[in-house]
């Protein structure tokens, strides 16, 4: 059973802007290139819409999600601060790898349902560091054994994702570094910079609308989890210069509706688990606590869904030519949802004039999944330029 609800408390209040330094940093990167912003022309006519737009994130760097962007900006501001400017001064990351190993090694740590941990785990990699990933029993073997591929130990929690954060920060060895993508009182400095990181994709955005002489969108789908995306596209998307601002939508499951839940009440909630959706990277039951102020004051609107609208949104993906996972489909979930409410329509002002933001933040994590829910494997949905 899908619920909504209205944020009475978002006044669209203009908020600093976020700086390029981040994908400036990005672009040095190894196999560096924006993500395609795509036009989902078929749909939108369909739906009634003059635009959806999708940010495909299903390969970034080579892996399948927009989580490495995050976590590789937070391990280079972490270790900068650290051991100084030298840490700097690279070109390559070879070159930053060489850097690094005057040092003493060091571990990073993080906890994950699949995507940040192989973020971590394959940024670990490529500077010579170890890499402990700790994850929520039920976690899919696909989504282990991909972090595993990366050379990292994988730790299996008995327990919620939530339990995992835990005890990744309580098992942190002396030499260890933990690179989490959700806050505590007391740790927020680098989930800060995690969500600096994701305004790469957000600034890919601008430009390529720049570059194609269209306008911004006017409504803005962001699927929130503990809430870090969602508070980088508000950070974006609440700049001083966009203008008119958009309409802001934040998706979430039924069963981990952890910032709905925390924005109506005023103060952050715990979702007790199990955390069960397939939408697997947004089964969180607590939201960060440097990302709540930003979404009590910045989201119009938070939409929770049940399974079904994340598999119809795989689905219809899926027709248009553009693989997406379960927790990648729910942006366009959220927004059948909200498409099927007639009076919720009108309330959002969605009109065939509106051109709606989705990002697509994963692949097909889980293979088998994709292929019982959509009917055929991951490749065989692919096309070249959905439409």
């Amino acid at each position: 059973m899908s619920f909504l609800y209205f944020n009475a408390a978002s006044g669209r209040r203009p908020l600093p802007g976020p700086s390029r330094a981040p994908l400036a940093f990005h672009a040095r990167l190894p196999g560096y290139e924006a993500t395609p912003l795509l036009s989902l022309t078929a749909l939108a006519r369909d739906s009634d819409l003059s635009a959806i737009l999708v940010k495909a994130e299903a390969q970034r760097f080579g892996l399948p999600a927009f989580k490495v962007l995050g976590a590789s900006w937070a391990v280079y501001r972490a270790l900068a601060e650290k051991f100084g400017r030298a840490a700097e001064q690279w070109t390559s990351v070879e070159e930053w790898r060489s850097i690094l190993d005057r040092w003493p090694p060091i571990c990073l740590s993080s906890a994950t349902d699949g995507n940040h941990g192989r973020a971590v785990a394959r940024i670990a990699r490529w500077l010579g560091m170890r890499a402990r990933i700790y994850m929520p029993l039920g976690t899919v073997d696909a989504r282990i054994d991909a972090i595993r591929s990366e050379g990292a130990d994988v730790i299996i929690v008995d327990g919620t994702y939530d339990d995992a954060v835990a005890r990744a920060a309580r098992e942190l060895e002396a030499n260890g570094m933990l690179l989490q993508d959700t806050a505590w009182e007391g740790y927020e400095t680098i989930p800060g910079w995690i969500v600096e990181g994701y305004s790469t994709l957000l600034w890919e955005i601008d430009d390529a609308l720049r570059t194609l002489g269209e306008p911004g969108p006017t409504h803005v789908l962001v699927q929130i989890g503990v809430g870090s995306l969602a508070d980088a596209v508000v950070r974006h998307f609440r700049r001083a210069d966009v203008t008119p601002a958009p309409v802001i939508i934040g998706v979430e499951p039924t069963r981990a509706a952890c910032a709905l839940r925390a924005v109506e009440a005023g103060h952050s909630v715990e979702i007790p688990g199990p955390h069960d959706s397939i939408m697997a990277g947004l089964n969180c039951g607590v939201v960060s606590s440097l990302s709540l102020p930003v979404l009590s004051s910045g989201v119009d609107c938070f939409v929770a869904i049940d399974d079904e609208r994340a598999r119809e949104g795989m689905r219809l993906l899926a027709k248009a030519g553009l693989v997406a996972g379960e927790t990648g489909a729910a942006g366009l979930g959220g927004l059948i949802e909200l498409l099927a409410r007639v009076e919720t329509r009108a309330r959002l002002g969605l009109t065939s004039a509106s051109r709606v933001l989705l990002i697509c933040t994963e692949g097909a994590t889980d293979p088998a999944s994709y292929r019982t829910i959509v009917g055929t494997p991951p490749a065989a949905s692919a096309q070249s330029r959905p439409a």
